[in-house]
């Protein structure tokens, strides 16, 4: 029986074409290697990240995504240092699709010295990979200049979910960038720490609102009951976002308290919030609440009309 697969050339016969002198032949020599997903492609494709051609190296950036380990992290790491910006972008995107955390080793050892952009990049491609040796470059990098590296930074730290962190974070939510402030909040889920409640609570009178908006969501997840004040206080927030959250969150804790407040937000002409609130008051399951969805019912807003329905469905057949 012959082989399914005998025409397919192998892949040195594909790595031949990045010879060719066409870019043209070299950009299909480099789609080609990696429709073969095979890892014997990855120093092919990544010979083709110093090419002549701005185009055969954008290709190659973008195929390196389908790959994986040390070789492919080094490859996109010289791609991060190409004069052209959608190569450079190009490489930091497939940055951020590793997930073996051996590819982590070049992105650690290029941090040293690192210019802006190329060190955002970076810390963006460890964020998921969690090597507890990322963990001491990413706190000095809080130290840095620039907002974009310390909120690249924070990101880091807060997928390490390390207790041993948790003053760097609480600095972090004290920086002068909202945009940093805003990542430390939403890192804090992962501890059940009173230093990071009271951290939270703290950020729900940020003067930004979407921090503010990240600490409601994120007080959920401590699961301490102690969040359930602060989280009402939430409710009158000048901005629907926070109290959209502040709901979400008082009804994953199970607050049945915060049903007789989460009701008369139903009043506002906010569809994204009514909904939300009314999801809340069906999962909360008290009667009270009846007559705050029951104006509701036959909304001309389908999600809200929906929702509501559900919401006095599940309260009747719980009282009963």
């Amino acid at each position: 029986m012959p082989e399914l697969f005998e025409d397919f050339d192998d892949v040195t016969d594909l790595a031949e074409g990045l010879s060719d002198p066409s870019p043209g032949a070299r950009i299909m020599a480099v789609m080609e290697l990696r429709d073969t997903a095979d890892a014997d492609a990855i120093p092919h494709i990544a010979r083709a990240i110093g090419d002549a051609d701005v185009k055969v190296r954008l290709q190659a950036a973008q195929a390196l995504t389908d790959f994986d380990g040390p070789e492919t992290a080094a490859a996109l790491v010289t791609g991060l240092d190409d004069a052209d910006a959608s190569v450079r972008a190009a490489a930091a995107v497939s940055l951020t699709e590793l997930k073996r955390p051996d590819a982590g080793g070049p992105l650690i050892a290029a941090l040293d010295g690192a210019p802006v952009e190329k060190t955002v990049a970076l810390l963006d491609g460890l964020k998921e990979l969690r090597r507890s040796d990322a963990l001491g470059p990413a706190i000095d990098a809080l130290n840095h200049d620039d907002a974009g590296v310390r909120g690249a930074a924070v990101g880091v730290i807060g997928w390490l979910q390390d207790e041993t962190a948790l003053p760097s974070l609480m600095a972090a939510a004290r920086d002068p960038a909202p945009s940093v402030r805003r990542i430390a909040v939403a890192a804090f889920g992962f501890s059940k720490n009173e230093r990071a409640e009271t951290a939270l609570v703290d950020a729900l009178q940020d003067e930004n609102w979407q921090v503010r908006e990240a600490a409601a969501e994120t007080m959920a997840k401590s699961g301490s009951a102690a969040a359930a004040e602060p989280l009402m206080g939430a409710l009158d927030d000048a901005m629907w976002q926070v109290r959209l959250k502040a709901v979400r969150s008082l009804s994953n804790l199970s607050i049945k308290a915060a049903a007789e407040k989460i009701g008369p937000l139903m009043q506002l002409e906010i569809p994204n919030l009514r909904k939300e609130c009314a999801a809340a008051l069906g999962e909360l399951a008290m009667e009270e609440s009846l007559p705050f969805l029951e104006p509701f019912a036959d909304s001309p807003d389908p999600d809200v009309r929906k929702t509501v329905r559900w919401a006095l469905g599940r309260i009747k057949q719980s009282a009963t």
